[in-house]
């Protein structure tokens, strides 16, 4: 009832094992309140956590007791008279920055309400009523009797003080060695399972996209493939063929010519070895052979320029057959790193 709480908390609580004096072992499953108490009965301050109708923490501050920072977000320090070692893992820094302080503050205080005490103590001694003839000799120095004793005594309390404090520096030595590691393997956990998560809220906001995005590659690839089809079927019927029937009309023309113009001078080459009328006449008969060859000249030469424009046609067919190809190649290779997207992302959503 005289207890009075000046800081309160939330935090995991774990004690030393005393078994090992190496590992942490948790109190709790959840964090608890832990708050700072001044008994104002004996005038001492306290950390007291309640789990239930259990007190899990219930340790007196001295001025001895010192609070360690391990890491970012856990804290320890040792009781002696608990005989353990007690550990505080907070939410966040700053809430063990503040608890740090408040220890400190607390600590600060508990030695100035033990000062007041002693000189308190020494005021009322009935010691100090004494004369100077009336004061005892110190046991200390005393050879016999119960000064032996107490000087026995009082290096035995100061031995198991040396002692217990070297353990206690011992355990939390490795008590801090063994929390980090844990805490820095339980981050390295939390930090992987937060990517994970991420990646895999990415990749199921991302699958409807996904799936259509494929399905129009696979309708544009089957276009192309039919297309492909059409024009390699095109191109075994037609060949050369059907180049020569698209360009039929103008070499036929020509051909029809060449034979007309052939026919004339054969009839002519016919009536050269008759008789000419008058000189006239061969004149005209040799200008028509003239006119007749120049002709056929062109017609070679305008026959040559069919072939050649034909030649041009077929060549630039080889070159969109080859264009196609080349687009149903890259289509293949969309659809297969689609797949391969797409059983990536089956194994991410298996693994997780």
């Amino acid at each position: 009832m005289g207890e009075q709480p000046i800081f309160s908390t939330r935090a995991h609580i774990f004690q030393i094992d005393p078994a090992t004096k190496r590992n942490w072992i948790p109190t709790s499953k959840h964090a608890l309140t832990v708050s700072y108490f001044y008994d104002a009965t004996r005038n001492v301050y306290r950390i007291i956590s309640v789990g239930g109708t259990k007190a899990i923490i219930n340790s007196t501050i001295t001025p001895n007791m010192t609070f360690t920072k391990t890491s970012q977000k856990f804290g320890q320090w040792a009781d002696s008279r608990a005989n353990t070692v007690y550990g505080l893992g907070f939410a966040s820094e700053q809430h063990l920055s503040q608890f740090a302080e408040k220890f400190q503050e607390v600590k600060e205080a508990a030695r100035l309400a033990r000062e007041k005490s002693q000189d308190k103590t020494e005021l009322t001694s009935p010691a100090l009523s004494l004369t100077s003839q009336q004061i005892l000799p110190s046991p200390i120095i005393s050879s016999n009797g119960p000064g032996d004793d107490k000087l026995f005594r009082s290096q035995s309390a100061d031995m198991e003080m040396t002692t217990e404090r070297e353990r206690i520096k011992k355990m939390l030595s490795e008590g801090s060695v063994c929390e980090v590691q844990w805490e820095a393997e339980f981050f390295t956990l939390q930090d992987n399972n937060n990517k994970l998560v991420a990646a895999l809220n990415e990749a199921n906001a991302n699958v409807e996209q996904w799936k259509k995005q494929l399905a129009a590659y696979q309708e544009e690839t089957e276009t192309l493939r039919q297309r492909v089809a059409e024009l390699e079927a095109q191109r075994g019927h037609e060949s050369s063929g059907e180049a020569r029937e698209e360009s039929s009309p103008a070499l036929e023309e020509l051909e029809q010519l060449v034979k007309a113009r052939d026919e004339e001078l054969r009839q002519l080459k016919g009536q050269k070895g008759g008789s000419w009328e008058t000189d006239e006449e061969c004149e005209d008969t040799r200008q028509k052979v003239q006119d007749l060859e120049r002709r056929n000249t062109d017609l070679e030469r305008r026959l040559r320029l069919a072939e050649q424009s034909l030649s041009e046609t077929l060549s630039e067919r080889e070159k969109m057959y080859h264009e196609v190809a080349k687009v149903a190649e890259i289509m293949d290779m969309k659809i297969f790193e689609l797949s391969e997207l797409r059983q990536d992302l089956a194994k991410l959503v298996e693994s997780n």
